[in-house]
């Protein structure tokens, strides 16, 4: 039985769909040392756990959280994403010294353009930086990275979750399909308002977008 089977009456096509637009916003960029690393607002603890994993193995020497309250989740975060996101990974043990911090970002183009002012003015040169999302997330920041800092090299990462094992963790069935569309919509979308650069979206991507749409996974669209 899937996970909250009993909480939603979620149909295996769904599902299924469900799990090709998983795959296709994840990046799979390998690994590799970047002059610093990004950890996007979101809201659970996922980034910052796994952006003090990745520290430790000496991947980057700095690392920026960004992020004001969460605009879905505002009592998660009361002081801000990137404010709590710094305290935990310091009690994982990232040192002080390590971590810049941009509280303000709304939104994933803020993360990207307010984290690049806050680097610059640490006095950080930067050729390369690893974004480090939501797994669901990957491809859009990955897009609006290129939009926004078209000079940097971007590596995307994101906690090594199997699409079942990320729902164990949200809990909610139905609303980490409804983050999937609403991600699927914003990669589609953002490049014709010039907030990202456009993505190629294979035809059995977007054909389970939109049977996802209309079977009203849509509590994360934009409406237009």
């Amino acid at each position: 039985m899937r996970v909250a089977d009993i909480q939603l009456a979620i149909t295996d096509e769904q599902w299924r769909d469900a799990q090709t637009i998983w795959d296709y916003h994840q990046m799979h960029h390998e690994l590799r040392p970047c002059d610093a690393a990004i950890g996007l607002g979101s809201h659970d603890l996922g980034v910052p756990v796994y952006a003090a994993e990745l520290y430790h193995t000496g991947l980057f020497p700095t690392l920026v959280f960004t992020g004001g309250p969460n605009p879905t989740h505002p009592e998660r975060f009361p002081r801000g994403e990137a404010v709590h996101f710094r305290e935990h990974a310091l009690e994982l043990g990232v040192p002080e010294s390590a971590i810049l911090l941009e509280p303000k970002a709304t939104n994933t183009g803020q993360n990207i353009s307010l984290s690049q002012e806050v680097l610059a003015s640490a006095g950080r040169k930067v050729r390369s930086v690893m974004l480090i999302a939501m797994p669901y997330m990957e491809r859009r920041a990955f897009a609006t990275c290129r939009k926004l800092w078209p000079d940097v090299e971007v590596v995307c990462s994101s906690a090594p979750l199997e699409f079942n094992g990320y729902v164990k963790v949200i809990g909610n069935e139905k609303h980490v399909i409804d983050m999937l569309v609403g991600d699927m919509q914003r990669v589609i979308e953002y490049p014709k308002l010039g907030f990202a650069v456009e993505q190629e979206v294979p035809e059995e991507a977007n054909a389970a977008y939109d049977r996802l749409c209309r079977a009203g996974f849509d509590t994360r669209l934009i409406k237009s």
